[in-house]
């Protein structure tokens, strides 16, 4: 009795191991499925998305480290990139509406994510040949607060797309979230002990904005929202005059403009160089702002201690 109780525990044991291997072979489990493909139009947004995504997707960024999202022209061989793609994750704002054009030569019919959905947009007026306009600032970025808030978007549309993984993307997102909170809590710290006078910075183009808003900090530059406006004789003459009226020594260049007009403002008021802010782009996985938590905690170290010797 004894031996045939053990016998046949033996075969149903082997049965059912059989099955389990035949059942991964035709349905295979979750976590041996394959990544799901994801575009995102520049490095900080792809940054993000792997941030949530993790393992479970592979992300592609039309625009590399060092690219200017502004200006960027696909080319024919960018539509093979949304190839297989699942989402294609942009930020809006009038930065890259040029993504629109790219996807419809690429055939592409998936959802397009748009990571900025929520925040509270930030309007200036702009002149130019004589003629105001009302424009969008795209960079809601520079502001971590709004970071959560693209976090959340990502999530929201990861979870949507591939619900099996649904409880990864809620806590991966949830880590983010916790960094961003703490790097807008250290910045109100370190930025509320700099007298207001000396809360000043001039950047190559106004990118800064919404980080300006947040943190109480006058930024001014001498280009535009967008970096393929140049400015004008008397902008620049008057940028000139204010910097050397008021002592600004936060002056810096932006990762992805030309350097030539900066140098030459810094050149004519004998400002110091404060070094390379990050704005629109990552820098290579080599460099100081390979990520987007560590290109805000490098941009905020930089305009704190620049600031600080204003």
């Amino acid at each position: 009795m004894t031996r045939r109780a053990r016998t046949g525990w033996a075969f149903g044991a082997l049965t059912r191991a059989a099955f389990f291997c035949f059942a991964s072979l035709f349905f295979p489990t979750v976590a041996g499925a394959a990544p799901i493909k994801i575009v995102a139009s520049f490095t900080i947004l792809a940054d993000m998305v792997r941030d949530v995504a993790g393992n479970h997707a592979e992300v592609v960024s039309l625009v590399g480290p060092g690219g200017d999202p502004h200006t960027f022209d696909p080319s024919p061989s960018d539509a093979g990139a949304l190839s297989g793609a699942r989402l294609i994750v942009v930020n809006g704002l009038g930065l890259d509406g040029w993504i629109e054009r790219l996807a419809k030569s690429a055939e592409y019919t998936g959802e397009i994510v748009i990571a900025s959905k929520d925040v509270h947009q930030r309007t200036m007026t702009e002149t130019e040949g004589g003629a105001s306009r009302v424009v969008t600032d795209p960079h809601a970025w520079q502001d971590p607060r709004n970071g959560v808030l693209y976090i959340r978007a990502i999530e929201e549309a990861l979870k949507t797309a591939d619900p099996a993984n649904a409880s990864d993307y809620t806590a991966a997102a949830g880590k983010t979230i916790a960094a961003l909170e703490a790097i807008d809590a250290e910045t109100r710290s370190a930025i509320s002990a700099i007298p207001a006078s000396k809360r000043k910075v001039i950047t190559s183009h106004d990118a800064f904005g919404y980080f300006a808003v947040a943190y109480q900090v006058e930024l001014l530059a001498p280009e535009g929202l967008s970096t393929d406006q140049e400015p004008s004789a008397s902008t620049v003459a008057r940028l000139i005059d204010q910097i050397r009226a008021e002592h600004i020594h936060a002056v810096f260049i932006e990762n992805m403009t030309d350097p030539r007009l900066i140098e030459m403002i810094r050149s004519e008021t004998g400002a110091a160089d404060s070094g390379t802010l990050y704005s629109d782009s990552l820098s290579p996985p080599d460099g100081p702002a390979p990520t987007y938590l560590a290109m805000l905690r490098y941009n905020i170290g930089k305009l704190v201690a620049a600031m600080t010797v204003n």
